[in-house]
């Protein structure tokens, strides 16, 4: 099939002029080495991605009121600038919703009569989602799977759905799912092999909770334990270590995020006497490295760790569902000395709801759990209440696609993502695409407008495009035109920024490091 897309290589003069991208000219006529697929490596196609059976077969108002809205719900605030403390650089935050919010009133005395208040509320509920509609056209820097359909389910939102207390055991609460929550925790239990006698899980609220729950269980079998964790983990790792008050190493990561095992080593020496408690990340947030587990492992035995003195808990919230799927990936298994595995549900998956899973082993959930009269039920998660609708809409996702879906969805993923990438060197931008991920790394927009409509995702010199089953062709054409007029308009002159120091010389598309760029792509081929 030949996707429509014009991309031309940057030009070998010493100032570099963006090509013009009009989405016009086939892909078959661009050179060999700015062809988007003729460069895809060997062990992208399908054949290379497992298809994974299951092990165990599953069991069955006012005219003021109006204006107000309208203006607030399509109204855009420019971000305010704050900076740092003793720091040169500038955070910018979002716009501040106390200036934006929608005001709360009183029903007028007659209005069971006239309606009003139903009617104004109607007309904000309308604009609201005329501006879903267009904001979830250009998203493209965090990783959610905007593509699903769960009309089916309608019908379960006129119920109080809560699954308080353990999944395994009943509360007193009738209205609950557990019986769905239970199903998919097993689905995630074959995924990561452990059988059902030998896990534990519940359906969190989001990835932030299976990491504050897998340090917690962490920490509570080794309660003089040390946290390691890469400097590329998610700040909630870090959250975790506040919250439960542990002491916290920052380890060292390569250029690609992944953690420097070197670093790694040294620093287990240090703290020899004490357990480890490890964060291993199934991708981090910003780059999209995958941690070595096996490696991981390895360090911790050279450095004096045996299995009774460490706990591993890994953070899979996009790539934990990912990786199962394709060959070349670190396995995650509970068949390798690790502790827990966390995976967010409203990410990969696609879940209206934010959402996520946590699966740990029974032997050590006995740590932390707690019988509670009041519930009829045993108290061993984060939250008490928990949204029962989230397992429902997990399940319904996972019946309908299946292992094999994931795998083709697995597969569009990479592709696309390997396509931006190529779009985006073709067009003369710094870009880094670790293997086997769906998140590309590219330089930052120097336009905040351009940031914001396209929902991108900023640190420092850097953002980032995360390619899900959402992304289509056709939308990153439309991101790679935009984002070429974006910076002729910033770099008139045709200089661009550098970033070498983000994502090595290679990957880098400024004056000095242009050529090493260019070198690298033609031994790649």
């Amino acid at each position: 099939m030949v996707t429509s897309v014009e991309v031309s290589p940057a030009p070998s003069t010493t100032i570099l002029r963006p090509a013009k991208f009009t989405g016009k000219v086939a892909l078959s006529s661009l050179p060999a080495e700015s062809d988007p697929v003729a460069s895809l490596p060997a062990d992208i196609p399908l054949d290379t991605l497992k298809v994974i059976r299951p092990s165990v077969k599953e069991t069955s108002s006012s005219s003021s009121e109006d204006d107000e809205a309208d203006d607030l719900v399509g109204k855009e605030a420019n971000g305010e600038k704050v900076t740092r403390n003793g720091d040169s650089d500038t955070l910018v935050l979002g716009k501040n919703f106390h200036d934006l919010c929608l005001t709360i009133t009183e029903p007028d005395f007659d209005d069971d009569v006239t309606g009003e208040k139903d009617a104004y509320m109607a007309g904000v509920l309308a604009r609201y989602r005329k501006k879903l509609v267009e904001r979830t056209k250009f998203h493209l820097g965090y990783p959610y799977n905007l593509d699903f359909e769960y009309g089916a389910l309608t019908q379960l939102q006129h119920f109080s759905i809560n699954n308080l207390g353990d999944p395994f055991i009943e509360s007193n609460y009738g209205v609950h799912s557990r019986q769905f929550e239970v199903g998919v925790l097993d689905w995630f239990a074959r995924l990561w092999d452990i059988e059902k006698n030998e896990y534990w899980g519940y359906i969190t609220n989001c990835g932030t909770e299976g990491n504050l729950h897998g340090i917690l269980v962490g920490r509570e079998v080794f309660p003089d334990g040390v946290l390691y964790a890469s400097k590329d983990s998610h700040y909630s790792v870090f959250k975790a270590a506040r919250i439960y008050r542990m002491d916290v190493v920052k380890v060292d990561t390569l250029l690609s995020g992944e953690i420097d095992c070197k670093d790694l080593k040294q620093k287990l020496s240090e703290r020899a006497d004490k357990p480890a408690i490890l964060n291993v990340n199934i991708g981090t947030t910003v780059k999209g490295a995958v941690d070595d587990l096996d490696l991981v492992l390895e360090t911790l035995s050279e450095a004096g760790f045996k299995e009774d003195r460490f706990y591993i808990h890994c953070d899979g919230a996009l790539f934990g569902l990912m990786m199962p799927f394709v060959k070349k990936a670190p396995k995650v298994s509970f068949k390798k000395p690790i502790g827990s595995v966390s995976v967010s549900g409203h990410k990969f998956v696609g879940c209206p709801m934010p959402c996520g899973v946590q699966i740990t082993r029974m032997e050590h959930i006995s740590v932390l759990s707690k019988n509670v009269e009041y519930l009829a039920s045993r108290d061993a998660t984060i939250m008490g209440s928990r949204n029962g609708h989230a397992p429902i809409f997990l399940w319904y996702t996972l019946n309908r696609k299946g292992y094999q879906g994931f795998q083709k969805e697995v597969q569009r993923c990479l592709r696309n993502a390997h396509y931006l990438k190529e779009c985006l060197r073709a067009a003369g931008f710094g870009v880094m695409l670790n293997e086997l991920s769906s998140t590309v790394v590219f330089e930052r927009p120097q336009e905040e407008s351009f940031v914001l409509k396209w929902q991108l995702a900023c640190q420092g010199k850097i953002a980032h495009a995360v390619v899900m089953p959402n992304v289509t062709v056709e939308k990153i054409n439309k991101f790679v035109k935009e984002l070429i007029e974006s910076r002729q308009r910033c770099f008139s002159d045709g200089k661009v920024p550098c970033i070498v120091e983000e994502v090595g010389p290679e990957n880098c598309a400024c004056e000095e490091h242009r050529g090493i760029q260019h070198t690298d792509r033609n031994n790649d081929h």
